[in-house]
C-alpha cells in the first residue's frame, strides 16, 4: 500500500471543503410529503394546480410527440419525460418579459412561455418558420449546438442589465454540456458584469449515452460556479416546488444587481437521449425503475389530493385536452406549404453570388415540373 507523502499543502481537504457545501434541497419527498417547510413556496391553492396542470400537460406532451415520431408524423425528438418539473416548475417561477434560451429537449418550457404548437412541430419537421419568432416574444429558438446558449445568455442579460430592463435571463444545459467550454464562458461573463442571468443546468445523468461520472471528477455541477465567483446550488429535480423556490428566489437575487445564479436539478429522462437512441445499451432497467419512484407527479398528486385539490378526474381533463391540442397543432401543420431547395437557397445570402442564382433557377423550374 503506497503511504500517502506529507507536505504543506492539504489538497485533498481544499476539495472537500468545496464539494461538502452544496446540499441538495428539497421540498417533498417521493411521497409528496413535506420534508422542509422553510423552502416551501408562497403559492395560493389555484397556483398549486395550475403548477400540477402543467407538469401533467409536460408529460402528455412527451408521450404524445414520442408517438407522432414513431408513426413518421415528426423528426427527431429528445423526449423530456421525466424532467417535467426541473423544465416546468423552473419556467413557472419567471415573470413577464423574462427571457428563455432553450436547448432542443427544452420544448415544453418554451411551449409554456408562449410559443405555439403549431411552430414546435414546424421545428421538428425541420421548417424555417420553426425558428421564426415574432420581435415580442422572449425567448429565441431552440439550440442545438451544446453550450451555445450559455453565452447567448450572458449577452442577453447583459443587454437588460445595460437598459436597466427589471428582467432576468435563463437557459438551461445537461450535465454533459458542462464539459464544453461555452458552459463557463458564460457564466464566467455573466458574473464579471453582474448580468441578471439564471443558470440551469439539468442533471440528468447521462450526456447522450456517457455517464456524469465520465463527464467530470466533480462532485456536483453546482460547484462549477465557484470557479466563475458566482452562487450554485443544487436542488431536487423530481421536487416541482423546490424547483419553484430556488428559481423564483434566484430571480430576486439576480433582479437584486447581484449576479447570475446557477442551479442544478438533480433528474432522469425516462426515455432516450433522442429518438434514434437506445438507453438500453449504456444504462440497467433497475435503474429507470428507481428513478420512476421520485417522479414529480407522484409527489405532486399526493401532495395537492391531501389538500383536496386534485383528482383522478381532473388529471383525464387535462390529458384529454392536450391530446386535443396537439391533434389540432399537428392538422395545422400539414396545411403549410411543403419546403423546397430553392428556398433554402433564397435563403443563404443577403445577396445570392451568381453560381446560386443560377442553381436557384435550376431548382425552380424542377419543382414547377
Amino acid at each position: 500500500m503506497t503511504k500517502k507523502k506529507a507536505g504543506a499543502f492539504d489538497f485533498d481537504s481544499q476539495i472537500n471543503k468545496v464539494e461538502n457545501n452544496f446540499p441538495m434541497y428539497q421540498v417533498l419527498d417521493e411521497d409528496g410529503k413535506v420534508v422542509d417547510s422553510n423552502l416551501m413556496p408562497d403559492l395560493t391553492d389555484n397556483q398549486l394546480v395550475e403548477l400540477m396542470e402543467r407538469l401533467v400537460w409536460g408529460r402528455t406532451y412527451d408521450e404524445r410527440v414520442t408517438i407522432l415520431n414513431r408513426q413518421g408524423q415528426l423528426g427527431n425528438y429528445a423526449p423530456s419525460g421525466g424532467q417535467e418539473a426541473s423544465q416546468l416548475a423552473s419556467q413557472y417561477a419567471l415573470g413577464e418579459g423574462d427571457y428563455l434560451l432553450p436547448t432542443y429537449r427544452d420544448f415544453p418550457p418554451l411551449v409554456q412561455h408562449g410559443m405555439p404548437l403549431k411552430q414546435a412541430f414546424l421545428w421538428y419537421k425541420g421548417y424555417m418558420s420553426g425558428n421564426v419568432f415574432p420581435h415580442d416574444f422572449a425567448a429565441m429558438p431552440a439550440q442545438v449546438i451544446i453550450g451555445a446558449q450559455y453565452t447567448q445568455a450572458a449577452g442577453v442579460a447583459l443587454g437588460f442589465k445595460k437598459r436597466n430592463r427589471n428582467n432576468v435571463v435563463m437557459t438551461y444545459i445537461g450535465d454533459g454540456g458542462t464539459s464544453q467550454g461555452d458552459f463557463y464562458e458564460g457564466i464566467n461573463f455573466a458574473g464579471a458584469y453582474n448580468a441578471p442571468a439564471l443558470f440551469i443546468v439539468q442533471n440528468n445523468g447521462y450526456g447522450i449515452s456517457t455517464p456524469r461520472s465520465k463527464q467530470t471528477k466533480s462532485k456536483t455541477l453546482a460547484q462549477k460556479a465557484v470557479s466563475a465567483g458566482i452562487p450554485g446550488i443544487q436542488v431536487d429535480g423530481m421536487d416541482p416546488l423546490a424547483i419553484y423556490c430556488a428559481v423564483k428566489e434566484a430571480r430576486e437575487y439576480a433582479l437584486a444587481g447581484n449576479g447570475p445564479v446557477l442551479i442544478e436539478t438533480i433528474t432522469f429522462r425516462y426515455g432516450p437521449h433522442t429518438m434514434s437512441d437506445d438507453p438500453k445499451r449504456y444504462r440497467e432497467n433497475k435503474v429507470l425503475e428507481r428513478w420512476k419512484k421520485r417522479d414529480c407527479l407522484i409527489r405532486m398528486r399526493n401532495f395537492l389530493t391531501a389538500k383536496g385539490l386534485w383528482s383522478e378526474e381532473k388529471e383525464n381533463e387535462i390529458i384529454e385536452d392536450t391530446k386535443a391540442q396537439i391533434k389540432d397543432a399537428i392538422k395545422e401543420m400539414w396545411k403549410e406549404e411543403p419546403q423546397k431547395i430553392s428556398m433554402f437557397l433564397k435563403k443563404m445570402y443577403e445577396e445570392a453570388p451568381q453560381n446560386i442564382q443560377e442553381q436557384i433557377k435550376i431548382y425552380e423550374g424542377k419543382e414547377r415540373l
